[in-house]
C-alpha cells in the first residue's frame, strides 16, 4: 500500500475531526505535487508507533506514526485481545491526565476493552500516574493503562501500561512488549475502527481508590519517633494533574500546607508558562522561585506533569535566582540514606537499587548499612522487579520510597518523605547542607553530569553509537580508559541493551546510551572521592567529572 493509499484509509476511519482535518488537507495537496505535503505524509504514514519502552508515546496528529484516536482505539483492542488471551477474566484500571486529547482516549479504550469482554475500572477524573500504578496492586486487576506523556513536549501524548499479578503492577518488560505491540499491529491491518465492537459498560472507580492511595501515601512519614517542625515550602504541578492529591497527602501528613505557584497549579495541557513542562530543563522552575523567594519558603517541590517525578530546590546564595535545583542522584542518595536508617531501626532486610546510569553513591550507602544492592538496566520498569527492593531510584528524578504500595517511581510519596526529612533536621537544628556534609563525610563526595545531544535526524544516534563501538577512545578528558563494557549483547545479569560504559582509570565512570523516550544521545558521568577533607573529597570528584563532560562533548559534537 502506497503512502497516499494509507492516508486515505485512514481518513476513511477517522473519528476525530481535528485529525480528520488534516489529512484532509494533506491529501489533495499531496497529489497535485506538493512536496511538502508529501513528505508531512510520509512522516506520518511510513512508520509505526511502537509499543515499547513506555508503552506509546508520541506527537498528537493523523497518522500510524502519530498519538491519535485511530491508533489508540488500535492499540486498547490489541492489548485487550493479549490480555484475554492471558486470561479469559481479565481485568484493567485506566486512568488519564490533563494533556490534550488524555480524556478522549481514556474513554476510548474504556470502552473498546469492555467492548471486547475485559472489565474495565475508568478512574473518576484526571489523575497522577502513581494512582494508576497503584490502583493496579489495590484492586487486584490484571493491568493498568496511563495516559499520559509525562514530562514530554505539550504536542506529545502517551499511553503506558502496567501489568498485574505476577508482574506485582510493574510497566510491561520484554516479550510481552514486543506481545503486545504485534497484537496491535494486527488490529491494524486486518480491521476498521468503526467496526470494533464498544461498550460503556464499564465502572467507574469511586473516591476510595484514592483515599487508599493518600493515607499509604502519608505512612511513609507518620513516624512517631521522629521530632519534626513544619517547614515552608512551596510546590509547583507544573500545569499538570499533581496537586489535588499531593495537597492531600501533604496534609495528611502533617507536613502543612505549601504555598503553591499559582499559575502552574491547575492541569493546563497548553503547558503555558514552561517550553518543555520538565523540572530538569533551564527555566521550567523559574516562577518556583520567584514564588519562594517572595514568600520566604525553605523549600521547593516539584512534580512533573503526571506527577510520578519530583524536582526538589534549596536556598542558595551562590545562585543568580538565589536557588539551587539538587539533582536527581543528589536527592536518590539522601532518600535511599533515609530508608536505610529506618530498615535499621526496623530489623528489616531490603535491597537498595538505581539504574546504572544513577550515581553510585547509593551503593556506597547499602554498602555502610550491609544491605545489598542492586544495578538495573534504565528505567523503573527493572528497579521494580528487584526481588525483595526496599528503596530504588534514577537519576531522572523518579524515585520509589514505598515498594509496598507501588512498583513505578512516585513522586508524590517522594516528596512527603523528602519534605518531612527537612522538617526532621529543622527540628535538630540543622540545615540540608548540613545533612550533605555528613553524607558526603560517611560515605564519600559524589559528583554526576549529564551530556544529552538532541538530535534531529535519528540516524544520527546509530551513528555515534556505532564510532564508539567501532573505535572506543583509549582517553576520555586526559584519563585512560581502563575497560568498556557493551551491553548490545547482553552483559552479565543484564539483557541486551544499546549501552557502552566506558571505566576510568581512576575509578570514574562514563556511560552513553540513546534515549529511550527523546531523539537524544545521553552520557553520564560519575566519580567519587573519600579521601581527604569533605570540601577536598568534593573538589576532586567535581574536578575529576569536569574534564570528562569536555572530552565527552568532544568525542560526540
Amino acid at each position: 500500500m502506497t503512502t497516499l493509499d494509507s492516508a486515505k484509509a485512514w481518513l476513511e476511519q477517522d473519528p476525530d475531526p481535528v485529525t480528520r482535518a488534516e489529512l484532509e488537507a494533506l491529501i489533495p495537496a499531496a497529489e497535485g505535487g506538493d512536496a511538502a505535503a508529501m513528505d508531512a505524509l510520509r512522516d506520518r504514514f511510513d512508520t509505526r508507533l511502537a509499543f515499547g519502552t513506555a508503552g506509546l508515546r508520541g506527537e498528537l496528529g493523523a497518522g500510524s506514526n502519530r498519538m491519535n484516536r485511530v491508533l489508540v482505539s488500535q492499540a486498547a483492542t490489541g492489548f485487550a485481545r493479549w490480555l484475554l488471551d492471558r486470561d479469559e477474566n481479565a481485568s484493567v484500571v485506566i486512568g488519564y491526565d490533563g494533556r490534550v486529547n488524555s480524556d478522549v482516549f481514556a474513554r476510548d479504550s474504556a470502552e473498546l476493552m469492555a467492548g471486547a469482554g475485559v472489565r474495565v475500572v475508568l478512574l473518576p477524573r484526571m489523575l497522577p500516574t502513581p494512582l494508576v500504578a497503584f490502583a493496579v496492586r489495590h484492586l487486584g486487576v490484571s493491568a493498568g493503562i496511563m495516559v499520559t506523556a509525562s514530562h514530554n513536549p505539550p504536542r506529545d501524548n502517551g499511553y503506558k501500561v502496567y501489568l498485574g499479578g505476577r508482574d506485582g503492577g510493574s510497566q510491561i518488560v520484554a516479550p510481552s512488549d514486543e506481545q503486545i505491540h504485534a497484537a496491535i499491529v494486527a488490529v491494524a491491518e486486518t480491521e476498521v475502527i468503526g467496526d470494533l465492537p464498544r461498550s460503556t459498560d464499564y465502572e467507574v472507580a469511586d473516591e476510595s481508590v484514592i483515599d487508599a492511595y493518600v493515607e499509604r501515601a502519608a505512612a511513609v512519614a507518620l513516624d512517631e519517633t521522629a521530632e519534626r517542625v513544619t517547614v515552608p515550602f512551596v510546590y509547583t504541578a507544573m500545569h499538570g494533574v499533581g496537586w489535588e492529591v499531593s495537597q492531600r497527602v501533604f496534609a495528611a501528613a502533617g507536613l502543612g500546607e505549601p504555598t503553591v505557584v499559582a499559575e502552574q497549579i491547575e492541569p493546563d495541557g497548553a503547558f503555558p508558562t514552561v517550553a518543555f513542562p520538565n523540572p530538569e530543563e533551564p527555566g521550567a522552575m523559574d516562577l518556583s522561585f520567584e514564588t519562594a523567594r517572595r514568600v520566604g519558603a525553605a523549600l521547593i517541590i516539584a512534580n512533573d506533569p503526571d506527577a510520578d517525578r519530583l524536582a526538589v530546590a534549596v536556598p542558595d546564595s551562590s545562585e543568580a535566582a538565589g536557588w539551587r535545583r539538587l539533582s536527581g542522584n543528589a536527592v536518590g542518595a539522601l532518600l535511599g540514606w533515609r530508608v536505610a536508617e529506618r530498615l535499621q531501626r526496623s530489623g528489616t532486610q531490603a535491597k537498595l537499587a538505581a539504574s546504572l546510569v544513577s550515581s553510585p553513591a547509593l551503593a556506597a550507602v547499602a554498602s555502610a548499612y550491609g544491605l545489598s544492592y542492586s544495578d538495573t538496566l534504565t528505567g523503573f520498569k527493572w528497579i521494580s522487579r528487584v526481588g525483595g527492593l526496599g528503596y530504588g531510584f534514577e537519576e531522572a528524578l523518579g524515585y520509589l520510597v514505598n515498594p509496598g504500595t507501588i512498583r513505578d517511581k512516585d513522586g508524590i510519596s517522594a516528596a512527603v518523605d523528602f519534605v518531612a526529612l527537612v522538617g526532621e533536621l529543622a527540628a535538630a537544628g540543622k540545615t540540608l547542607d548540613d545533612h550533605q556534609h555528613e553524607f558526603d563525610e560517611r560515605f564519600g563526595a559524589f559528583a554526576s553530569a549529564q551530556v544529552s545531544l538532541r538530535v534531529t535526524d535519528l540516524s544520527r544516534i546509530g551513528a555515534i553509537m556505532a564510532a564508539l563501538r567501532d573505535n572506543p577512545p583509549s582517553e576520555i578528558g586526559g584519563v585512560r580508559v581502563s575497560q568498556v563494557d557493551d551491553f548490545i549483547g547482553g552483559f552479565g545479569v543484564f539483557p541486551a541493551g544499546d549501552i557502552l560504559r566506558f571505566w576510568m582509570l581512576d575509578g570514574s565512570r562514563v556511560i552513553v546510551r540513546p534515549s529511550g523516550t527523546e531523539p537524544k544521545v545521553k552520557v553520564y558521568i560519575d566519580a567519587s572521592s573519600d579521601a581527604g577533607s569533605v570540601d577536598e573529597r568534593r573538589a576532586s570528584a567535581t574536578a575529576r567529572v569536569a574534564a570528562l563532560e569536555a572530552g565527552m562533548r568532544e568525542l560526540i559534537a
